[in-house]
């Protein structure tokens, strides 16, 4: 789960500073595995991991999570993605990019079907000179 917040009336960092603990709390308390907290320009991302749904639906749910939701700077900058980002979601995997280049690959020669027969000497000439 990704919350993603927007810096409004006050920065996101100092909503982060002040909710960030609330929120890492009530997430381990309802099974988080893992969890993070990014600082970009714009805002603030906190990535959370749950085991299963009902673990992050219970999450979403505590009261500490509302409250914390509530009061972020700006309420139109608020955005929340079951997956990491908005971009992708671990249901559908990202596609493998297209191999640079033609993607051909050298393959073995079949040596084993060839049937190889030692060839002749060339004849040798003679030159004469005057």
């Amino acid at each position: 789960m990704s919350i993603e917040v927007l810096d409004g009336q006050y920065s996101a960092s100092l909503w982060a500073e002040a909710h960030g603990d609330s929120l890492i709390e009530a997430a381990i308390h309802h099974g988080a595995v893992d969890w993070d907290l990014h600082h970009l320009r714009w805002g603030v991302v906190l990535e959370f991991s749950f085991g299963s749904e009902a673990e992050w639906e219970a999450f979403r749910a505590d009261a500490a999570v509302e409250a914390a939701l509530d009061a972020v700077p700006n309420p139109d900058g608020l955005l929340i993605y079951r997956g990491r980002g908005g971009s992708s979601t671990p249901r559908e995997p990202r596609r493998p990019r297209p191999m640079a280049g033609a993607g051909a690959a050298a393959l073995p020669l079949p040596f084993d079907d060839w049937l190889l027969v030692e060839a002749p000497a060339p004849p040798t000439r003679l030159l004469a000179l005057r």
